[in-house]
């Protein structure tokens, strides 16, 4: 028997699941053969943006039902959607890119699921932390996942805290703000601070740039800067 065909038997045999689906970050082939055939199978698929995710299931011809689950709408559908979960439903939840619940919305309903018992699995895939830390040349060891800084009220705060840090270090930033946050961790760590910058992972023009926080303001300052950004900061020495 094929592993395909054991799959379709394993997802076919449950009557009642949340599986949380990692899709691709970039490139649409980083998907896993598991994740495919779950969402083949499902009565229902939740995705952050349908427009996104369309993109992805049509281009591997997935029909399933869509709707919409993200951070403005969970709480009001979260106590629908377990309804139908303890009425035998079989659903699946992916988001733009990565992992849900990575800096993205899950919790609520992963922790309702539990609460209700209902049995939630998480396929391993794609989340865009994992190649940039490994691309860092950053001890791997010991790390703390921070995901997007506060934007204003608490940063200050928050940058202190980090500053005392002696684990290496992931935060998200968008492109639009790179520049400043390197700035700013210039002002807070230090400009001699090691840290690498990753940006388009698996896409065509990815990028992982490394020096100290003082080289990486003085490169990013020479270019117009476009993609998700992971920036993996040394921890203090």
């Amino acid at each position: 028997m094929c592993l395909l065909q054991e799959a379709h038997q394993h997802i076919s045999a449950l009557s009642t699941m949340l599986y949380i689906v990692p899709t691709p970050i970039g490139n649409l082939l980083d998907i896993t053969l598991r994740a495919l055939e779950v969402l083949k199978q499902v009565d229902l698929i939740l995705a952050e943006d349908t427009r996104t995710s369309g993109k992805l299931l049509n281009h591997y011809q997935i029909t399933r039902p869509l709707t919409t689950y993200h951070m403005h709408n969970e709480h009001q559908i979260v106590p629908h959607l377990v309804s139908q979960l303890q009425e035998g439903k079989k659903m699946a939840m992916i988001s733009d890119a990565g992992t849900p619940g990575i800096s993205d919305a899950a919790f609520l309903l992963v922790r309702e699921c539990i609460k209700q018992g209902i049995k939630v699995e998480c396929l391993p895939g794609a989340t865009a932390f994992v190649p940039a830390l490994v691309n860092s040349g950053l001890p791997m060891t010991r790390f703390t996942f921070e995901g997007f800084l506060p934007p204003k009220k608490g940063r200050q705060t928050m940058l202190k805290k980090l500053a005392e840090e002696d684990r290496t270090m992931i935060i998200y930033e968008s492109p639009h703000r790179l520049l400043k946050t390197l700035q700013e961790f210039v002002q807070y760590f230090g400009a001699d601070r090691q840290c690498s910058v990753s940006r388009e992972l698996s896409k065509m023009y990815e990028e992982n740039a490394h020096g100290t926080l003082q080289e990486l303001v003085e490169h990013f300052q020479k270019k117009e800067v476009k993609g998700e950004i992971v920036i993996v900061l040394a921890g203090k020495e």
